[in-house]
């Protein structure tokens, strides 16, 4: 894979560092809109693999973000942009509680205190929506605000939902973008695409018949909406399947059994009887699912199934990614 360029000489790459990088849904979509990374980090090993494998020319760090010191790597300091796709936090989390076992909370706090000595240009953090919306996270709001406004950063907070973004899901993410300096007056959130989505059938219909299955079409009629909100689930627990109680009710209307993970599609023999039970249901692979995520079709996922699936359901999906970085880059540009 050869480096991207930009579109026309005029229109210079920025520089980006991404944190919690994962399986490089939200670094793609950012390379997508210009930004280069200098450095990715990532503890997990297999989501380390799989950036490494699809893009050879990233540097990736396999480390912890709260050990990581950026005086060891000081290609950080002063990028365009510090983004941070994070585990979900929980409103149950305390601020700057000294007993806090909530990780996912530390390593939010972790990401503002980077900020603080990497100095970006901009900063773009993804998360839940509740993190924006609900009275229960306001203290985790105003944490961040007071340490913006130390480091004069202004601020912004808003959702998005990335079926409006041309991903075939209805998933919604909380978003933070801050910015240095005056390039918050010319930033403007993405607006929602004026096409509808495509729905299940539409995007999958074409790799659902690739081993001959007769029922494809008719399948496809019945998956005629967005796919719900893919998990990923625990690295700590549990096999691949697609979701909690209601979203596997949500995938048997469209006759897909979210309950299990593929490991190829169905073949020409396959007897699809939706009424007849989950069993007699299509199953999704990995791939599948990494298609309703928004990724491009050559995207490889290292590890064996659940460890890919995983990566998948916890990824940001790139087409947000790339209208989050198309808007961050516009502001920057303009100031």
């Amino acid at each position: 894979m050869e480096r991207p360029t930009a579109v026309n000489a005029s229109e210079k790459r920025l520089s980006s560092l991404e944190v919690c990088a994962g399986a490089g849904g939200l670094a793609l979509g950012l390379e997508q809109a210009g930004f280069d990374p200098v450095l990715l980090i990532d503890n997990n090993a297999v989501a380390c693999e799989t950036l490494r494998m699809n893009r050879p020319f990233w540097r990736v760090l396999e480390a912890d973000l709260l050990d990581f010191d950026p005086a060891e790597h000081q290609q950080v300091y002063d990028v365009d942009l510090l983004s941070a796709g994070l585990p979900r936090v929980k409103a149950t989390a305390a601020v700057n509680r000294e007993d806090d076992s909530e990780v996912e909370l530390k390593l939010l706090e972790a990401t503002i205190l980077l900020a603080h000595g990497v100095q970006p240009r901009a900063l773009l953090i993804e998360n839940v929506p509740d993190l924006v919306t609900k009275d229960t996270y306001a203290p985790i709001r105003e944490y961040i605000g007071k340490e913006l406004d130390h480091l004069d950063y202004r601020y912004q907070w808003f959702v998005l939902n990335a079926m409006h973004h041309g991903v075939p899901q209805d998933r919604k993410q909380g978003i933070l973008v801050a910015f240095k300096g005056d390039s918050m007056n010319a930033f403007e959130p993405p607006t929602a695409d004026s096409k509808p989505p495509k729905t299940v059938g539409e995007v999958l219909k074409e790799s659902m018949a690739a081993r001959g299955w007769p029922k494809v079409s008719e399948w496809a009629v019945q998956a005629d909406r967005v796919a719900p909100t893919l998990v990923g689930g625990s690295w700590r627990r549990g096999g691949a399947d697609l979701g909690p109680r209601g979203s596997k009710a949500a995938w048997e209307r469209m006759g897909v059994n979210g309950g299990t993970v593929a490991d190829h599609v169905p073949d020409a023999d396959f007897d699809w009887n939706p009424s007849s039970g989950r069993d007699a249901m299509v199953q999704l692979t990995v791939d599948q699912t990494a298609l309703l995520q928004g990724f491009p079709p050559d995207w490889r996922f290292a590890g064996r199934k659940t460890a890919s699936y995983r990566q998948v359901g916890q990824a940001s999906p790139p087409p947000v990614g790339r209208a989050l970085g198309d808007a961050i880059r516009a502001a920057i540009l303009a100031s």
